[in-house]
């Protein structure tokens, strides 16, 4: 599944220290399996991992049903209702042969002009996902492409091509959805966006891009089991405790550090899960990420001797999914000789070696989670580990992790300045 590795953060944070704390972690995650604390009523997300095998069925079977039908998927959404499927497809691209492609996620008028010009000649299916259906910038988007659709297809045809994901009793979505005929899969009301990758919000499209979805919940089911144990050695909740300590200490950013560009649709989707969880009443570390080498060459400067202000977690995989080895050359004007018969896997393994030894040098706390590999069932247990790590370090530091009370204040200044009715 996957290894912590705290070893890293002494001086900063010893072992006696996380160990002395791990009985407030305990605690924590103890309030959480009975459904008590802040943020009680919307713990929906600790049952997903257990969905029944007819329901996972179900969705991987609608998911060959686009494939069928349809070109390409589109799945339409904003935060909570499109990163965690972006992350899974993107880390899991071997797995993933049918084109899935994303709107409602920005304003930008440029992406979704060229979307609509990429769509002209494509036969394409609609997954819109959306609690409400008025959320601005999925609600722009849904309805350019519902328009085209029906420009294509009819109003008809529409019914066969449009999935909505949405609650499942009411919303303006939910409406559309019963008036158009088009099929449902509800988002119960105890699970919030940021916490619904494993519920039909990532399932289905995991599902379209042709993922095994048995398989990534099954390493979910396998991750629920190993970090809800109320023991010591529980790598979530050490992973939680380090966090809290640190940040009551005084560190204010982690930065979220892969040497795997795959995976750094999940580090976007860590992000909004971390900070939206965390970021109130003052507190919270602010989520960053970097993907290596390549920002070893732009950030690698600062992370080395910038201010000691932050937490560096590096996200490694044990092995990858494919390889290739370095030739050698009879000129070797490169210099590369010496690294002839080598892999680009072993060299990316000791760059992030060489970097996280740098970093710890340099003052740096740093802890590691290892993949075993990026596969289907490792990327299910990966979601549910910080699921349940960034739950809990959310009430160690004394916030509710499963509210978002600051997220509507950009919404009210900006429909004041459309001219919304209401505002």
């Amino acid at each position: 599944m996957l290894t912590l590795d705290t070893g890293s953060l002494a001086p900063h944070l010893t072992d006696d220290e996380l160990n002395n704390g791990m009985h407030g972690a305990i605690e924590v995650l103890g309030s959480l399996l009975k459904g008590k604390g802040p943020g009680s009523d919307m713990l929906g997300w600790l049952a997903l991992p257990c969905l029944p095998p007819r329901d996972i069925e179900e969705i991987a079977n609608a998911g060959k049903r686009i494939q069928d039908q349809s070109d390409c998927l589109v799945v339409v959404g904003i935060g909570g209702s499109y990163l965690g499927a972006r992350a899974g497809i993107e880390a899991l691209k071997g797995h993933a042969p049918f084109p899935i492609l994303f709107a409602g996620n920005s304003l930008s008028p440029e992406y979704h002009a060229d979307l609509l010009d990429y769509l002209e000649d494509k036969r394409f299916s609609i997954c819109v996902i959306s609690k409400s259906g008025t959320t601005t910038e999925p609600a722009i988007a849904f309805r350019l492409l519902r328009n085209r659709l029906m420009e294509d297809c009819g109003r008809e045809g529409c019914s066969e091509r449009i999935i909505a994901i949405t609650d499942p009793v009411k919303g303006a979505l939910r409406q559309m959805a019963g008036t158009g005929g088009w099929k449902i899969y509800p988002i119960s009301p105890d699970v919030g966006g940021r916490f619904s990758v494993l519920s039909p919000v990532g399932l289905l499209p995991f599902a379209a891009a042709g993922i095994p979805i048995d398989a990534l919940v099954a390493g979910a089911y396998r991750g629920l089991g190993l970090w809800t144990r109320e023991e010591p050695d529980n790598e979530a909740l050490r992973y939680a405790l380090a966090r809290a300590l640190l940040h009551d200490r005084g560190t204010e950013i982690e930065v979220l550090s892969t040497f795997h560009p795959e995976l750094s649709w999940v580090c976007e989707w860590w992000k909004q899960l971390a900070g939206e969880s965390e970021g109130k009443e003052g507190k919270g570390l602010y989520p960053a990420s970097t993907v290596m080498t390549t920002d070893l060459h732009s950030l690698g400067q600062l992370l080395q001797e910038g201010s000691r202000n932050i937490l560096e977690t590096f996200l490694v995989s044990a092995r990858p999914n494919r390889d290739i080895e370095i030739p050698e050359d009879s000129d070797d004007l490169d210099g590369l000789n010496y690294l002839a018969g080598k892999s680009i896997s072993e060299v990316n393994s000791k760059a992030y070696e060489g970097t996280k030894a740098a970093h710890v040098a340099g003052g740096l706390p740093v802890m590691t989670i290892e993949l075993e590999g990026i596969t289907p069932a490792s990327i299910g247990a990966l979601f549910i580990f910080y699921e349940l790590a960034i739950a809990v370090s959310g009430r160690l530091i004394g916030v509710n992790p499963f509210d978002q009370p600051g997220v509507e204040e950009y919404k009210t200044r900006m429909f004041k300045l459309l001219g919304k009715p209401g505002y």
